[in-house]
């Protein structure tokens, strides 16, 4: 299976984190047709059929972590306490 990049990366821990298309774009400084561009391809290296499964698959194969999960989960929550 091909490596995901970087950005796939990011926004697949952005989704998995509760982010919409829309709040990961903002987050990351992009747009959320490119956000929705980059799931895209991470769920067709993946051969996901899904956001959730996406996620399970790239955590399977080591794409992203749980500690990865708790950095992003942890800096959201404190965003909206904020």
């Amino acid at each position: 299976m091909k490596g995901l990049t970087v950005r796939q990366r990011q926004v697949l821990l952005l989704a998995a984190s509760g982010y919409t298309s829309e709040q990961a774009g903002r987050r990351l400084g992009i747009r959320r047709t490119t956000v929705d561009r980059h799931l895209g391809e991470a769920y067709r290296l993946l051969d996901a059929r899904d956001r959730t499964h996406a996620v399970a698959l790239a955590i399977y194969h080591g794409h992203i972590t749980i500690a990865d999960l708790t950095t992003i989960a942890t800096a959201h929550t404190r965003e909206h306490a904020a």
